[in-house]
C-alpha cells in the first residue's frame, strides 16, 4: 500500500500505527446554528398560525358548525399537549438533535395533510399531527436555543425562545390573511411553502452541533409524567394563573376573531381577519424582547397587568362593536402576553440544572396549552346555545379574573 492510498484512508486503522478518533463530522459555526435554531422555532409557530384565517374559508366552503371550527382550531394545542406529555423531556437523554430532525419531519407531514385535505377531518387530523410535532420539538427547541446562544448572550437565548413562539403565530396569520385576500389557492400556496420551509429546518438542525449530552433512561422518559424540579415549584406555581390568563386571551384571538369579525362586525375580508389576529401574538413578541432589561418578577408583573386591561378593551370593543378598540386591546393584551411569559420563563430557567430544563419546559407549556386549546372548545360548544356575544363576553370575565389572581401570585411569591 503506497502513501496516498493510506493517506486516503479514513481515520481509523492504518498500517503501523495505533486506532484514530473518527474525525468530528463538520458542523455549524455556533452563530449560525442559535440563528437557525431561532428561526426553525418561528417557523414551527408561522405554522401554527397559519390556519387561522383559513378556518372561516374552510367552514364558508364545507358548511360545518362554529364548535367544530374550534375543535379544529383547538384540534392542534391537544396534539400538542399529547406530545409534551410523551416526548416532552426526550432530548434530555437522546440529545436536542435526533428529537427535533424528526419532530420536523412530521411537522413537512402535516404540511402535506394541509395541501390535499379533501374536507374539514383531514384539517383536524392535520391539525393533529401538527401539535404533535411542534410539542415534540418545543421544549427541545427552547433548550436548545438557550444552550447555541453566545456565552456573552444566553439571556437573549432565553428571551428569543420564549417570544419566537408569539411572533411566529401572528406572522403565519398575517401572511395567510393576505393569501386568502389576494390568491385563489391560499391553502396550497401557504402549506407548500411552509412544507420547504420545514425540510430546510430540518437540514439546518442536522448541520447543527449537538448540545446536550445524551444519557440512559429515554424509555422510561416516554412513560406520561410531568415533574418540577423542587427548586423551580414555587416559581412554578405562582406562574400558573399568569399562563392561564394569558394563553387564554391568545386562543380568543387566534381561534375566535375571525368569527368575531364576519359575524359580530359583519365585516368579511382575509386580509382583516389576518392582521387583526396578527396584532395581539405580535405585541406579545416585541414586549418580550424590548421589555427582557427588567428584572424577570417586574416583567411577569406588568404582563399581568396587559392582559387584565387588554382584555376589558377587547370585551368593550366587542360589546360597542367597535373594531378600533378590539384592536387597541388586542395591542395591549399582546405586550401583556409577551411580558408576562417571558418574565415567567425568565425566573424560572436559572432554577434548574441543564438536564432538567427541557422536562420543566414541558411543564409550563402543558399549563400554556391547556389554557390555550380547552376554553376554545368550550366558547365553541356554547356559542349555539348562548350566541357568540355572550360566550366572547363570559370568556373576557373569565380571563380578567385568571389574570387578577395571577397578579397576587406573583406579588406573594
Amino acid at each position: 500500500m503506497d502513501a496516498s492510498e493510506t493517506a486516503s484512508l479514513p481515520a481509523r486503522l492504518t498500517p503501523g500505527r495505533a486506532v484514530e478518533a473518527v474525525p468530528r463530522r463538520r458542523t455549524l459555526p455556533p452563530g449560525a446554528a442559535f440563528a437557525g435554531a431561532a428561526l426553525t422555532f418561528a417557523a414551527l409557530y408561522l405554522a401554527a398560525g397559519a390556519p387561522t384565517p383559513l378556518l372561516v374559508v374552510f367552514q364558508h366552503e364545507w358548511g360545518f358548525a362554529p364548535w367544530v371550527l374550534t375543535v379544529a382550531f383547538a384540534a392542534y394545542a391537544i396534539g400538542l399537549l399529547a406530545a409534551l406529555l410523551v416526548v416532552g423531556s426526550l432530548s434530555d437523554y437522546l440529545g436536542r438533535r435526533p428529537v427535533l430532525i424528526v419532530a420536523l419531519a412530521v411537522e413537512l407531514l402535516a404540511m402535506l395533510m394541509f395541501v390535499f385535505a379533501p374536507g374539514i377531518g383531514w384539517v383536524i387530523a392535520a391539525r393533529t399531527v401538527q401539535g404533535f410535532a411542534t410539542g415534540a420539538a418545543t421544549s427541545a427547541f427552547t433548550a436548545s436555543i438557550v444552550e447555541h446562544a453566545p456565552a456573552h448572550h444566553k439571556r437573549l437565548g432565553t428571551i428569543i425562545s420564549s417570544v419566537a413562539p408569539a411572533g411566529g403565530l401572528g406572522i403565519g396569520a398575517l401572511l395567510t390573511g393576505a393569501a386568502v385576500q389576494f390568491t385563489r389557492h391560499a391553502s396550497l400556496i401557504v402549506f407548500a411553502a411552509l412544507a420547504v420551509i420545514m425540510a430546510i429546518g430540518a437540514v439546518l438542525t442536522a448541520l447543527s452541533a449537538e448540545t446536550a449530552t445524551p444519557r440512559p433512561g429515554a424509555v422510561r422518559s416516554l412513560v406520561p409524567h410531568v415533574v418540577v424540579p423542587r427548586a423551580a415549584r414555587r416559581e412554578f406555581t405562582a406562574a400558573v394563573p399568569v399562563h392561564l390568563a394569558a394563553w387564554m386571551l391568545s386562543g380568543l384571538f387566534l381561534g375566535l376573531v375571525p368569527t368575531i369579525i364576519q359575524d359580530l362586525f359583519g365585516l368579511h375580508s382575509g386580509l382583516l381577519d389576518g392582521a387583526t389576529a396578527f396584532v395581539q401574538p405580535e405585541a406579545a413578541a416585541v414586549a418580550g424582547f424590548f421589555l427582557g432589561r427588567f428584572t424577570p418578577r417586574r416583567t411577569t408583573l406588568i404582563g399581568g397587568v396587559g392582559v387584565l386591561f387588554g382584555t376589558a378593551l377587547i370585551a368593550g370593543g366587542v360589546a360597542a362593536r367597535v373594531l378600533p378598540l378590539l384592536w387597541l386591546g388586542g395591542l395591549i393584551g399582546g405586550v401583556g402576553f409577551g411580558a408576562s411569559f417571558s418574565g415567567a420563563l425568565r425566573a424560572i430557567t436559572p432554577l434548574v440544572q441543564l438536564h432538567q430544563r427541557a422536562g420543566l419546559f414541558a411543564a409550563v407549556y402543558i399549563v400554556a396549552y391547556l389554557s390555550y386549546g380547552v376554553p376554545a372548545i368550550i366558547a365553541g360548544l356554547l356559542i349555539g346555545p348562548a350566541g357568540l356575544m355572550a360566550t366572547v363576553l363570559g370568556y373576557g370575565v373569565a380571563i380578567i379574573i385568571a389574570a387578577s389572581a395571577g397578579l397576587v401570585a406573583q406579588i406573594s411569591a
